[in-house]
């Protein structure tokens, strides 16, 4: 029981996380972390399978090793995150919508800028050269 509760969440976030790779709101590498570490309780086989895929790679191995982002990489990212959150502001134009949008903006920067260590850029980069080899 324990096993196809682990799996089906790995799954999940692993699906959402697939997801938040074109949706900026969606934080991709937490939840392909937790996707990690769910396949590894569950699945000796997928867990095998996600830390090959390039996903893991692109996304997870280097903040894995470099143990956080660089400023740049957090500036980008809370840049794009506001920008697709201002187009849907705009677009949709309901106040409902837009305290929801302002609440994700503020926890996405909190997330951002205060709970993810910030690494050196030099660091971050070898670990992203390692994980390329």
């Amino acid at each position: 029981m324990k096993r196809a509760l682990l799996l089906a969440l790995a799954w999940a976030c692993l699906i959402l996380g697939l997801a938040g790779v074109a949706i900026p709101v969606l934080p991709t590498t937490p939840l392909l972390l937790a996707a990690t570490f769910c396949f590894a309780k569950s699945s000796p086989r997928m867990h095998a399978w996600i830390v090959g895929s390039r996903l893991y790679r692109l996304y997870v191995k280097p903040f894995k090793d470099a143990g956080g982002m660089p400023v740049r990489a957090k500036v980008r990212a809370l840049a794009l995150t506001y920008v697709v959150m201002g187009i849907s502001a705009y677009l949709v134009q309901k106040p409902v919508v837009w305290a929801i949008l302002a609440c994700c903006a503020v926890l996405m920067a909190y997330i951002i800028l205060v709970r993810i260590p910030t690494v050196d850029g030099a660091r971050a980069k070898s670990a992203r050269v390692e994980s390329a080899e």
